[in-house]
């Protein structure tokens, strides 16, 4: 039911039209229509200034409040910790900082050290600067290129984008710092190599492929998502980050981890990696690190990466000399700590899974009904996608037009809100999203894919 509000937002969306500019919006339209305001949110439910309540399935837009809005506990934890201490620079400790360090390391076995910053771009760059400081600690600046997948996405900032592999992303943004170096996609059902029974190891010999023409002594780091989320939502295929993990031993190349999206639950266990069986030197994460409520993002790095920091105490250069200022905000680590206390008191890991698995039946049963569009299902946990064609002999894909009016279908006619891969890959952003927070049900996810077949019949008659 829709609430009815009695304040009028009139000023407020005049306010907002005349002073805000908004991420990945053309603004033209605002010149005739009002932009959407978001009221209030209270578990995977949001309104807006009309008072009309939506169904969210994007956890935020980005993949982001995995337990849901209205949360006073986190919001209570990081307005007491504010009051006590809120902020001193990261060249300091605070007692949230190192609570949550501890907490969070716990999750990840065979990981020892936590970085603060404010970001996932911050949190990647960081990465890519620790490969470069040991390079030139260790190898004479020459093990310095990093190494990065097509239709990955590392973040907004210029080097993060320069390791990025979606080229609408990077487009009018260069020239982009050299060094970064793309390997090929691991998408099979659009294979680089034909109709193969071994793609997986394919994929992943491809890398080695560029790193011998590179130099291996040339190369310090790879950096690729568990799950590629943008660019398609993608998962591995079978063999391939055991073929991964094989080559950045062989080579010595630094294995760094992007779970800023996948990390702290999405996929189902506490990151994405850990489907897989991989042992990354760092790992990256922000989003669902605090599920929105406050800013935080995190670079996480074994002892052996972080020894290499401190191995030579007289040498001014040779400690990492990076700062992050936000990183020193307390708020962050405070409500990381709430928000992985509701993911375990409340078992959201394992509903993730389940409501995972049923999702993922809903679509493949849309994906029945509309045999002629429907590409392929994929995903793990709730981080779902269906990718849609124009033809399912050629798996030419759908026109972006369509596919954004599917997902405009389904916020006007039903008030879901899905997403839909965009400004990633001219041509190719044509995978249908979802995020739902990690506390769905099955009802929620019935009205989502009643949604989306709604969505599918109008839109495609």
């Amino acid at each position: 039911m829709d609430l009815q509000y009695e304040n009028d937002y009139s000023g407020i969306v005049e306010a907002d039209r005349a002073n805000v500019w908004h991420h990945l919006t053309q603004h033209k339209k605002f010149e005739t229509v009002d932009p959407l305001i978001i009221i209030e949110g209270k578990g995977n439910r949001v309104w807006n200034q009309k008072g009309r309540e939506h169904l969210d399935a994007t956890s935020g837009g980005v993949w982001t409040v995995n337990v849901g809005y209205g949360r006073t506990q986190i919001a209570d934890a990081v307005r007491d910790q504010l009051v006590k201490m809120n902020y001193f620079a990261g060249s300091m400790g605070t007692i949230p900082g190192a609570k949550f360090a501890e907490r969070l390391i716990s999750k990840m076995p065979g990981m020892s050290r936590v970085y603060y910053s404010n970001s996932g771009s911050e949190a990647n760059e960081k990465a890519y600067k620790i490969v470069r400081q040991i390079s030139h600690n260790k190898f004479g600046g020459k093990k310095q290129k990093i190494l990065y997948r097509s239709r990955d996405y590392h973040g907004t900032t210029i080097a993060a984008l320069a390791s990025g592999g979606q080229d609408q992303r990077k487009g009018q943004y260069g020239p982009f710092p050299d060094g970064f170096i793309e390997v090929p996609h691991c998408l099979e059902y659009r294979s680089q190599f034909g109709d193969v029974t071994d793609y997986g190891v394919q994929a992943a010999n491809a890398i080695e492929e560029v790193i011998l023409r590179e130099g291996a002594d040339t190369v310090g780091g790879l950096v690729l998502e568990p799950v590629t989320a943008g660019g398609g939502v993608i998962t591995p295929p079978a063999g391939y980050w055991e073929r991964v993990q094989e080559i950045c031993k062989k080579y010595e190349i630094l294995l760094i981890i992007d779970e800023v999206v996948c990390g702290l639950g999405r996929t189902g266990t506490w990151f994405g990696y850990q489907h897989y069986g991989i042992e990354p030197d760092m790992v990256t994460m922000a989003k669902g690190v605090a599920s929105g409520y406050a800013a935080i993002s995190c670079t996480v790095t074994t002892e052996a990466v972080f020894d290499m920091f401190k191995d030579n105490p007289d040498d001014p250069m040779s400690f990492f000399r990076d700062i992050s200022t936000f990183g020193g905000c307390t708020g962050g680590p405070a409500a990381a700590l709430e928000n992985m206390k509701i993911l375990e008191d409340e078992n959201l890991l394992e509903n993730c899974a389940q409501m995972g698995e049923y999702m993922f039946g809903k679509l493949e049963e849309i994906q029945a009904k509309y045999p002629k569009v429907s590409g392929q299902v994929r995903g793990k946990g709730l981080f779902l996608g269906l990718e849609l064609v124009k033809d399912v002999e050629t798996r030419e894909p759908l026109d972006e037009t369509l596919v954004q009016g599917i997902v405009a279908d389904c916020m006007q006619h039903s008030a879901v809100i899905i997403g839909a891969t965009n400004r990633s890959l001219a041509g190719f952003n044509n995978t249908l999203c979802l995020s739902p927070a990690l506390i769905s049900t099955k009802s929620d996810l019935d009205e989502v894919a009643t949604a989306i077949d709604g969505a599918m019949s109008r839109v495609l008659a």
